[in-house]
């Protein structure tokens, strides 16, 4: 890896360019990544005021814990620097593509160089979803002129970029695909700073932030949990994490990158999603009235936690073991279509999509005969719609009955 300065935007805000070349087993390229970078953080000081600071890269940093992600479909750039700063992004393969997924900031308010007065001390971590859309694999992404990616008081500007994920025999790609920023009508920008951002009009602002696309429902995966050689609990569905901060970030659990775990019982079973880079999802199912002819399972209690993809440590966890959802009798699966939501705590919710789970009594290795959710059960609708139809028509008949006999009393009257 290296960092080269940059000094064309001023000696105070030097900034360093970052190439990344990570090989394979073989000593072949796998991913290549060079780029410039720098973050525009407010924080709040010690007198109660706000302050925006910027936060360059160091001719020091380093891409510990970077990955290919050949065989897994997950590539991973993580850069650290200077006083315990760190950024990464998730890669994604999906068929012939690749695209960033989301990308974590973390920095640390005890680098006085940076943040002299800062109220909050220690590292604080910020999720941002990359909104650039995918690129063909065997395509390097290039984007000379700087975008922008905000995300609660953190700003990121890029410039000078050029990436390409999942390398192919060991040699970066001549093809291109050029950002939005780099259109041949667009006329070059400087990368902004907390300086010039208010106090410089002479220089060029940087280009509106292109808005985000809507996050595509996740792909559907298949996991299942043996007792022995015997298949004891079967899923199938669709996960979609919602991290709401000041922005929410919605993020798409990949099943092709995603191990399961857990133990079936027979009053209990769990099951364990691990992605394989950042994100534990825990889902924990109970026979209800146990003792009872008529058995029910539900789902009581869900669990999430995110990690720190360089390190592997918490940053966050969530969970809810007060739940009653997805309830059938035992024996049968349940099943929803429909995009369902679990409210974890006030941060987290999980969004389900074509959900079919058997928790208990899985046979032959199939789903039993279905439950299905009132969301999928169109044929609910049709009486409701006739029952408020006839109630419509009902109060029509009503009022127009007593209006008809107010006009007749009035015809008749006393001498």
């Amino acid at each position: 890896m290296k960092a080269l300065p940059n000094l064309s935007l001023g000696g105070f805000f030097q900034s360093y360019a970052v190439e990344v070349d990570i090989k394979d087993a073989s000593n072949a390229t796998c991913l290549y990544a060079n780029w410039m970078m720098r973050f525009l953080i407010t924080y709040e000081s010690n007198n109660g005021d706000y302050k925006t600071t910027t936060l360059n890269l160091s001719s020091s940093a380093t891409h510990n814990g970077s990955v290919c992600g050949n065989d897994t479909q997950a590539a991973l750039v993580a850069v650290q620097f200077g006083e315990g700063h760190s950024w990464s992004i998730n890669i994604t393969k999906n068929n012939e593509t690749y695209q960033g997924d989301f990308m974590t900031l973390t920095y640390n308010t005890n680098d006085t160089a940076v943040f002299p007065d800062a109220k909050r001390k220690g590292p604080v971590t910020i999720f941002m979803k990359d909104p650039a859309g995918p690129v063909q694999l065997n395509t390097v992404f290039v984007c000379h002129n700087s975008f922008v990616i905000e995300a609660e008081n953190i700003t990121q500007i890029f410039w000078n970029v050029t990436v390409q994920a999942f390398v192919q025999n060991g040699t970066v790609s001549k093809k291109e695909t050029r950002c939005p920023a780099d259109r041949p009508t667009s006329a070059p920008t400087v990368p902004p700073t907390s300086a010039n951002a208010t106090t410089a009009p002479t220089t060029a602002a940087p280009p509106a932030p292109t808005p985000p696309k809507p996050v595509e429902n996740p792909d559907t995966g298949n996991y299942s949990l043996k007792s022995g050689n015997k298949t004891c609990f079967l899923a199938s569905v669709g996960l979609q994490l919602n991290v709401s901060q000041d922005k929410p970030l919605l993020i798409n659990i990949n099943p092709n990158t995603t191990v399961a775990d857990g133990a079936c019982g027979n009053t209990t079973a769990t099951l364990k999603l691990n992605d394989g880079n950042s994100t534990l999802i825990g889902f924990t199912f109970a026979v209800k009235n146990a003792s009872a002819s008529v058995q029910k399972f539900y789902l009581r209690e869900v669990n999430v936690t995110l990690l720190n993809r360089l390190n592997g440590s918490v940053i966050s966890s969530a969970d809810n073991n007060n739940l009653s959802k997805w309830d059938a009798f035992l024996g049968s699966s349940y099943m929803c279509r429909k995009e369902q939501t679990l409210q974890i705590n006030e941060n987290v919710q999980v969004h389900t999509f074509n959900l079919r789970i058997q928790p208990f009594l899985v046979e032959a290795n199939k789903f039993a005969t279905a439950q299905e959710c009132s969301l999928d059960d169109d044929s609910i609708l049709i009486p409701i719609v006739v029952g408020a139809a006839l109630a419509v028509l009902i109060a029509i008949i009503v009022v127009a009955y007593i209006i008809g006999r107010r006009k007749s009393y009035a015809g008749y009257q006393t001498l």
